[in-house]
């Protein structure tokens, strides 16, 4: 098992390093409790903290499975909350999950397949130890409003593609790869979206639901968590849009080009018939035709050829054929 940390806190402020199987009792008033941070533990390792915490079963065996929707559970007096993180890897959107075990005196963090460490995270709470100092579940928001606040990079670099891939739209055709890349993205907007609903989901029961662990003053902050969800899922929506609107345009350009092109061929097909049926009456092999023997009959012709077909390619130009 990955410790990352495991600390007693008292009054918002670090107090000591804990081993895992040590049981701190921590007094009634919230002030004091304990922040366990794993990372891709193990079945057999996090027993320990489920005899040590009477964590649910089913909550531990949630932990331990990847691949979770969010979602918040109730064991008792103890909340049990699943986030999916999310980044991009590669122009992918790859997805990680971190567990939550809240209790009186305790909150467990369980982080599988996410790259971002908390440290940072733990870092600034521990320097804000009037927040810190009101309990565990103001521990659980700031954990949540770090999983949500790193959606909005990755919806961000998505949205500088498809701005670049709209641009491309306007100036060319777009190639196969391109094409596949609209399509690609939506796919991995669609799955981003399935993991948004249920966050929001979670965000607005810990914002306005009677939850164990959860003091009325900290529902403000889950507010706040439930606001950022709608941001990027807002965001996400726009985009999906957007690469719809690219490539029913990019197939509205494709389409206006093919046609001009074809009314470029038709109009030089129309000019160019002139020409080919009069030599084509003239190339005939009779012996009695008129206007064969006459002494002005080529230049006449000849004439009569560029006349019809410069009126043929002012007509053509004066529409915008050609």
């Amino acid at each position: 098992m990955t410790v990352i940390a495991a600390y007693l806190y008292r009054h918002g402020r670090r107090v000591r390093e804990i081993a895992l199987d040590e049981r701190v009792d921590c007094p009634s008033d919230r002030s004091e409790f304990v922040w366990i941070g794993l990372s891709d533990p193990c079945a057999d390792e996090v027993a320990t903290l489920r005899d040590l915490y009477g964590l649910h079963p089913l909550a531990v065996e949630d932990a331990l499975k990847d691949g979770q929707l969010p979602k918040v559970d109730v064991y008792g007096d103890q909340l049990f909350v699943i986030g999916r993180t999310a980044h991009l890897v590669d122009g992918h959107i790859v997805y990680g999950q971190t567990a939550v075990f809240l209790g009186h005196s305790h909150i467990i963090t369980v982080r599988q397949g996410s790259t971002r460490s908390h440290r940072p995270l733990r870092e600034h709470l521990e320097n804000s130890p009037d927040l810190l100092g009101q309990g565990a579940d103001y521990v659980l928001h700031a954990v949540l409003d770090f999983i949500v606040d790193g959606y909005l990079p990755l919806v961000t670099t998505i949205e500088e593609e498809v701005t670049a891939m709209e641009q491309r739209t306007i100036d060319t055709f777009l190639g196969r790869a391109e094409i596949a890349r609209i399509f690609a993205l939506r796919r991995e907007l669609l799955r981003f979206d399935r993991i948004l609903v249920p966050m929001e989901e979670v965000a607005r029961k810990l914002a306005r639901s009677d939850l164990p662990g959860i003091d009325v003053e900290a529902r403000h902050y889950f507010s706040d968590v439930l606001d950022h969800v709608r941001r990027v899922e807002a965001m996400a929506s726009a985009l999906r849009e957007v690469l719809t609107s690219v490539f029913e345009f990019s197939n509205l350009m494709e389409q206006q080009r093919t046609g001009a092109i074809t009314r470029q061929l038709a109009a030089w097909a129309a000019i160019l018939a002139v020409p080919t049926a009069i030599a084509g009456i003239y190339g005939m092999n009779f012996d009695h035709m008129p206007e064969l023997r006459l002494r002005y009959g080529y230049p006449v012709t000849i004439g009569v050829i560029v006349t019809i077909c410069s009126v043929l390619y002012w007509r053509f130009k004066r529409v915008h054929w050609l």
